[in-house]
């Protein structure tokens, strides 16, 4: 019996982008953030962190984009591979190069200048001339409609939603093949929060550009991302497809607010989260 190469190629699941290996990290010399962190994220997919306000998610990103330095932070133990080469010790700038671009969170547009100049900051590191920065400059209005009429508005007087796609359009001037999201909802009303995560979607799809997202907002980075990761005080709790991770019982109930008709105590919930199935 002969298999259809096809077939075979099409069951394979794609390369791994990204690889982070049992990372630590420490702030100020003492404060143990991360605990032995893994994750790994294909190329070409959407992969969503999870989990509450000081879980580790920022850190996360933030060990990947090598920023941790601007708050005395540093990966002390682990390993941190793009594309199977370590990249602890680059600068985000030599990231920026190897196509790994940083969202921040809460959007950090430079207020004084206008939409478009905000977006051209984003070019800054490319040097394959002014008719491709145009080019990209022209295919991120078409994915962000709105930025285009409000070109020449000052950053400072636009939406929250509008700087955040501002923020999002920056980190797609300089062409990258991975975009570290972190909390793109944070601020936004729902229907602005439904445009984004959809543009992410037609980025990830369209020009196959690869998301390492970090969100609070659960239900909504699961139904847009392929996998998940749930964090809990710096540590990988759970992690798997993001269509079980949404139907398991315990992120229904811990993540997503769909517990049964008794609401428990906060010492039964406390209860409840170390004996969690995950943790046994």
């Amino acid at each position: 019996m002969q298999l259809d190469d096809r077939n075979l190629t099409a069951a394979k699941p794609p390369p791994s982008l990204l690889n982070v290996n049992g990372i630590e990290v420490i702030y100020h010399h003492v404060i143990l953030v991360l605990k032995g962190v893994s994750l790994q994220v294909p190329e070409g997919r959407i992969v969503a962190l999870l989990g509450g306000n000081g879980a580790g998610k920022t850190t996360t990103l933030r060990a990947v984009s090598n920023l941790l330095g601007g708050e005395r932070g540093e990966v002390t133990k682990g390993s941190i591979e793009l594309r199977g080469e370590r990249i602890e010790a680059l600068s985000p700038a030599q990231l920026v190069h190897r196509g790994v671009v940083q969202v921040m969170e809460g959007r950090h547009c430079f207020a004084h200048l206008s939409i478009e100049d905000n977006l051209l900051t984003g070019a800054y590191t490319r040097r394959d001339g002014k008719a491709a920065i145009a080019e990209t400059l022209e295919k991120v209005y078409q994915y962000f409609p709105r930025l285009k009429a409000r070109r020449q508005s000052q950053a400072a007087y636009t939406s929250g939603g509008e700087q955040q796609m501002c923020a999002i359009g920056r980190a797609l001037m300089a062409n990258p093949k991975m975009v570290l999201l972190d909390e793109p909802s944070m601020g936004l009303a729902p229907q602005i929060v439904d445009e984004v995560f959809g543009i992410v979607r037609d980025l990830n799809t369209r020009e196959g550009v690869t998301f390492l997202l970090a969100e609070q907002n659960t239900a909504m980075a699961l139904r847009y991302a392929d996998h998940g990761y749930i964090l809990e005080n710096g540590r990988v709790v759970m992690e798997g497809e993001a269509k079980a991770l949404a139907e398991n019982e315990d992120v229904k109930e811990f993540y997503l607010g769909m517990g049964g008709g008794d609401r428990r105590s906060f010492r039964d919930v406390k209860s409840y989260r170390r004996r969690k199935r995950w943790l046994a």
